[in-house]
């Protein structure tokens, strides 16, 4: 009881939240509304209080702290005790024009009021009705790097939130029942560890299709196309060449030569307003100038999983890892069959706007 309501807890969430809505409503809807929150919340609060009495009452202390170790570890492996200024810039780059933000860090000092508000941020920018964040086509090279930084942290906590969580889930799912199991029974050591793997692995996938939706991946795809990027040269092979002083606010086209930190850079991208020397913006550039790369990397993970559960379910011969591996195979072949979908429509529509554009380099050819 315990674990179905950790692992259920976002959804027993939702349920009361849309049952908390505000506003005009008819009084029979009103007191639906009022008797589901009601009616959750109790039965919640009692199913959970009663499996904790019972615990406590059979097992020791220390066996108790193993339900609660992965909350402990929630918060600190987020970082939320992050840097000031980046803080507070995840927290109103969304809401906030250039300017404003600014401003807003330098008025910005109550590190607790930061911490709350940034704890927001990070639910409403994961599980919000707004969640997904905006881009917007500037010229500005100091507004693309400064929207690229918020989307670099918006994406590591995205990540950060499916490494957690999948491991949460995996973690109550395989080691929990284990540790509690009584002295006299006999358990699978490799099972366990395959099931703990299978569901943290399978629990990813799912969430990162989830919290990397395609319009999300389009959005990083902009603007790494717009950020561009720089690839280190021997200054001997090009002393010949004409080679400009890199600067801020400069957006250099591609092939072009620029020093940098003593170091001579060559544009690699059609447009170039990153940091030759910073490893982020390489890496940035590299994970999304092909809009198709995430979804090629969730599709080949799935298959290689699916592949293997089909071969752990062909060769099991017990009745409890047949129906394990029957459950988590049907989630995977559902979450696969909503990425092959994506990637077969993205492509043809990522090639569809490609081609006008190839035509128009021929013609000019």
């Amino acid at each position: 009881m315990v674990t179905t309501i950790v692992l259920g807890r976002r959804f027993i969430g939702s349920i009361v939240k849309e049952a908390s809505q505000r506003g005009k409503v008819s009084l029979f809807r009103s007191v639906l509304l009022f008797l589901t929150r009601f009616t959750v919340l109790t039965a919640t609060g009692w199913s959970l209080c009663r499996s904790l009495i019972h615990l406590f009452r059979t097992y020791s202390f220390l066996n108790l702290l193993f339900l609660c170790y992965p909350f402990g570890m929630y918060i600190p492996f987020l970082q939320l005790n992050c840097d000031l200024r980046k803080t507070n810039l995840f927290s109103h780059m969304a809401s906030m024009g250039p300017r404003e933000a600014v401003s807003g860090l330098a008025r910005s000092r109550d590190y607790l009021l930061t911490l709350r508000e940034t704890w927001k941020q990070h639910t409403r920018q994961l599980y919000g009705p707004d969640a997904m964040p905006t881009h917007a086509c500037c010229l500005s090279p100091s507004l693309i790097r400064s929207e690229v930084e918020f989307l670099k942290m918006d994406f590591n906590w995205r990540m950060k939130e499916v490494l957690v969580s999948s491991m949460l889930s995996a973690y109550y799912v395989a080691f929990v029942p284990v540790w509690f199991v009584k002295n006299t029974h006999y358990y699978d050591k490799r099972w366990s560890c395959e099931l703990f793997l299978l569901v943290s692995i399978s629990t990813s996938v799912i969430l990162m299709q989830h919290l990397l939706p395609a319009s999300y991946c389009d959005l990083l795809h902009k603007a790494a196309a717009h950020l561009g990027c720089w690839q280190k040269v021997d200054p001997a092979l090009c002393s010949n060449v004409l080679q400009h002083p890199w600067t801020e606010e400069c957006m250099w086209p591609q092939g072009v030569l620029v020093k940098h930190s003593k170091n001579v850079y060559k544009a690699v991208g059609h447009y170039n307003v990153a940091i030759p020397s910073d490893v982020s913006h390489f890496r940035f550039h590299f994970f999304f100038s092909k809009p198709l790369r995430i979804l090629n990397i969730l599709l080949l993970l799935e298959g290689a999983v699916i592949v293997y559960q089909l071969y752990s379910l062909m060769s099991s011969e017990k009745w409890h890892q047949t129906i394990s591996l029957a459950l988590i195979l049907f989630s995977n072949y559902y979450a696969f069959f909503k990425l092959l979908r994506d990637r077969l429509v993205l492509g043809k529509a990522y090639s569809y706007s490609a081609s006008p554009q190839r035509d128009l380099d021929h013609r000019f050819s």
